[in-house]
């Protein structure tokens, strides 16, 4: 650690940065204290940083070695050695030996301090200088106050120098870059095809600096005007790679991601026994759905005849969200995008409510953000709508009734579209009654659908979320966020769970995702077709069927307005 230390740009200290003022001369100060180290104390209390530095006879002592105690008294005794020994020798000399014993610790990685060799020999004519080893810094600490890897001065001069100018990019002016400052932002004249120039670009900044930035095409912030040539106007940032790639997946995020996968499945068992609600014992079922049973609570033994019978369901809605994770690797690998594990979202109510998976490379553009974002839903939506239209099918079969579950008709109506697709497959007299018969495999493809629907809404860093920033950029996804956290917090999107997922949303995934390295492309007409119409197909998804219309329709039995 202290090895890496010592190669940052940050800690590089040089003596001429790092003097400390000389204390006024007088009787008490004029001669070293016993125990300092070369001569050189401050009488005042003076800290380093975070760490105090030595004391020795209520004065602080600093060696040139950043050593203490028992060294600080060995150099003192060089040093009354040194005094009484013959005439110094010539000043080549001493500057000889003054300028190896600093590459000498040079090369053992500390601060040193240089006194002139000009004076008189022993006492040097500058102001004391601080040194301390690498060895004796509190890393942790030093980062805190450093903050994050910060771009190199000279780097930034070299590519300004060597890279930009009247062919590619003319430069007029630099900002701060990044979510902290720690980048920097190149405003400018583009001199060509963005692509182009910025390909050229990305090029020459590797074989400039090696492998230690990653370069940035965003859109210029507060531009006037769009490009001459078409679209806006853009700007190149540039950000170390150890600041703006994400880090790697850690050992806990493993066992997290094991444990919530688990609830996941223990959820999922929860609700295929949930859904064979009619033939449960009565005082569980009153139990979990009287709002003033009050006794002790039954015993849950009596739910494992059960257990069996509900795994169907439980695989069904498991099996569509490890294909929605399916979708979304398929999509990365071609594209060279690493993708974390997932992380799933346990709900009782749904089974689960998706999975949390994050890039775990930047991505090099905005389509293929798109296209990763939207290969998930549409793989878990093509699953779930061939169980739910399937299980319709099977629903309505005389020969398979063994097989089906009743459950209450009013669970139609929290969606829209499902109750119309529902209404129209199983007939009015079904479905215009106080329980239906239905397939587990409805009931699997219901919940799916549903689960899938959420994780398109366009806000945060949702599927949907990613797939709006995609197509229409960051500043659109900040007006539909809004939007959609309304509908939520109003009770129109989702009904009863829409209190649950925006609480999930905001806690979880209210962030949008970083910038890819070429954030200004468009992404084609054709993708933000298929984005607008996926959300219509959400939006009626996720809204309730209204009284009056499950009436006419005979979804369930309405007796109140």
């Amino acid at each position: 650690m202290a090895a890496a230390l010592a190669s940052s740009p940050l800690v590089h200290l040089t003596t001429s940065r790092l003097r400390l003022p000389r204390p006024r001369a007088s009787a008490s100060n004029s001669a070293p204290g016993p125990g300092c180290s070369s001569g050189v104390c401050l009488g005042w209390r003076l800290t380093v940083g975070w760490r105090p530095a030595r004391r020795c006879d209520r004065l602080r002592c600093f060696s040139n070695d950043g050593g203490g105690g028992e060294e600080g008294e060995k150099h003192g005794e060089e040093e009354a050695s040194a005094a009484a020994a013959p005439a110094p020798a010539p000043a080549e000399t001493q500057v000889g030996a003054v300028e190896e014993q600093a590459s000498e610790r040079s090369r053992s990685g500390s601060f040193s301090s240089s006194s002139s060799s000009s004076g008189t020999p022993g006492v040097s004519s500058e102001p004391p200088l601080l040194s301390f080893s690498v060895d004796n810094i509190d890393t942790v600490k030093l980062l805190e106050l450093l903050g994050p890897e910060k771009v190199d001065p000279i780097d930034v001069k070299a590519i300004k120098e060597k890279l930009f100018g009247y062919t590619t990019f003319w430069l007029t002016k630099e900002e701060p870059f990044g979510d902290l400052g720690e980048g920097v932002l190149f405003i400018g004249n583009l001199r060509g095809k963005r692509e182009e120039i910025f390909a050229k670009l990305q090029r020459q900044v590797r074989e400039l600096t090696g492998d230690k930035y990653n370069l940035f095409m965003v859109e210029e912030p507060n531009s006037e005007g769009d490009d001459p040539r078409g679209g806006p106007r853009v700007s190149f940032g540039l950000l170390r790679k150890e600041v703006s790639e994400p880090g790697p997946t850690t050992l806990w995020q493993y066992v997290i991601s094991l444990l919530l996968f688990l609830l996941t499945m223990f959820s999922c068992v929860e609700l295929g026994i949930a859904s064979k609600i009619s033939s449960l014992p009565p005082e569980i079922v009153s139990y979990f759905t009287d709002p003033n049973a009050t006794g002790p609570p039954p015993d849950m033994q009596l739910l494992l005849p059960f257990v069996e019978s509900a795994l169907p369901v439980a695989y069904g809605v498991l099996a569509i969200q490890l294909f929605h994770e399916i979708g979304h690797f398929l999509a990365a690998f071609p594209n060279n995008v690493k993708l974390g594990i997932p992380f799933f979202i346990p709900n009782f109510t749904l089974g689960t409510f998706g999975a949390i998976t994050q890039f775990k490379s930047i991505l090099p553009d905005r389509k293929t953000m798109f296209d990763i974002s939207m290969a998930g839903p549409v793989a878990g939506a093509a699953l779930s709508f061939s169980m739910f239209f399937v299980g319709l099918l099977l629903s309505s079969n005389p020969v398979g009734a063994s097989d089906l579950v009743e459950v209450p008709s009013q669970l139609f109506q929290g969606s829209l579209l499902l109750g119309l697709i529902s209404r129209a497959t199983l007939g009015y007299s079904a479905m215009h009654a106080a329980t239906v018969s239905i397939h587990p495999l409805v009931i699997a493809g219901w919940c799916g659908l549903t689960t899938t629907a959420f994780n398109m809404l366009p806000v945060g860093c949702l599927d949907g979320g990613r797939a709006l920033q995609g197509a229409f950029g960051k500043d659109a996804l900040f007006g539909f966020g809004l939007t959609t956290y309304s509908l939520l917090g109003l009770g129109v999107l989702g009904g009863p769970l829409s209190l649950p997922w925006g609480l999930y949303v905001l806690i979880c995934q209210r962030t949008p995702e970083k910038p890819c390295l070429n954030d200004v492309s468009d992404v084609g007409s054709w993708r933000r077709a298929a984005l607008i119409a996926s959300v219509f197909l959400v939006v009626l998804t996720l809204i309730p069927l209204w009284d009056e219309l499950a009436e006419e329709l005979g979804v369930g039995l309405v007796t109140s307005f």
